[in-house]
């Protein structure tokens, strides 16, 4: 990371919600083409647990470094990033280690314009609460059309996300966190044939994920345009869909503690746009 921070922008993608089975059927089935081709080594995303079973929590700690924990019982916890701290044991010879209490500001402080689009309701900045994790970056948007309710949400970020790289200074590195709301409830008109009474199912959550994945070509490809691009793609934690009767997600179960996570280095490419489909 110390190589990367300065020379490469940084992409950050919380896929809010987004449960790890359900990720990794789609991607086995190839069900997730542009995810694969992109941050998806053979295929498959890493199974990992969240810092939080909620967005709020869940992103307090991402923001503070504390990217979802690989779940193997023993194995390796050495974090990309990490606030300096005093007997840190997750904080290795690669770590960025930065002087600021979080991510954000640590990236602000080596140069990067940090730049926040928000998705779920704990970034619409319309209330006190949900400016705190906005307020952490230099700029910051949110509107009704990338938000929960919207069937194209995802789109919209994506077009957002497109101008805003398109605008940076050749000269400063850019970091990009995008929240993604289109898998949280509501989730059912991302299913052929639902309508509102069927309600939200797993069969919706995965067919949000299929949405996403046939726009995140665009955003991929934007962000590789100007330099090389550390793209770090994962979930804040999962929800439950009746799973042993549990319901949503601020609760401890397997299906919201479990989350896929991916990274990847994007290498710089001009013609990224042409070279999306």
């Amino acid at each position: 990371m110390n190589e990367i921070v300065g020379s490469h922008d940084i992409l950050l993608v919380t896929l809010d919600t987004l449960r790890f089975d359900v990720a990794q059927e789609l991607a086995t089935a190839g069900r997730l083409p542009k995810l694969a081709a992109a941050v998806l080594p053979g295929g498959r995303w890493e199974r990992r647990h969240s810092p939080g079973s909620f967005t709020y929590a869940a992103h307090q700690a991402i923001f503070a470094g504390f990217l979802p924990t690989p779940a193997e019982p023993d194995g390796p916890r050495e974090r990309l990033f990490a606030a300096r701290f005093a007997g840190s044991e997750t904080t290795a010879p690669a770590t960025y280690v930065y002087d600021t209490p979080d991510l954000v500001s640590g990236l602000a402080t080596a140069g990067y314009r940090t730049v926040c689009i928000g998705g779920v309701g704990f970034f619409n900045k319309q209330a006190a609460l949900g400016s705190v994790l906005p307020g952490m970056f230099q700029e910051s948007h949110w509107s009704p059309e990338l938000g929960v309710a919207s069937p194209t949400s995802f789109e919209s970020q994506v077009d957002l996300a497109e101008r805003i790289s398109a605008g940076q200074r050749p000269d400063q590195p850019l970091f990009l966190f995008v929240n993604v709301s289109a898998l949280h409830q509501p989730n059912w008109f991302h299913l052929p044939g639902a309508t509102r009474e069927h309600g939200d199912s797993r069969a919706s959550h995965a067919a949000a994920l299929e949405y996403v994945d046939a726009h995140v070509g665009r955003l991929f490809a934007a962000m590789r345009r100007r330099r090389p691009c550390l793209a770090i793609v994962c979930s804040d934690h999962g929800t439950a869909y009746g799973d042993d009767a549990y319901h949503g997600h601020r609760l401890g179960h397997e299906v919201v503690w479990t989350v896929p996570y991916a990274h990847a280095v994007l290498p710089a490419s001009p013609f990224a746009a042409e070279e999306t489909p």
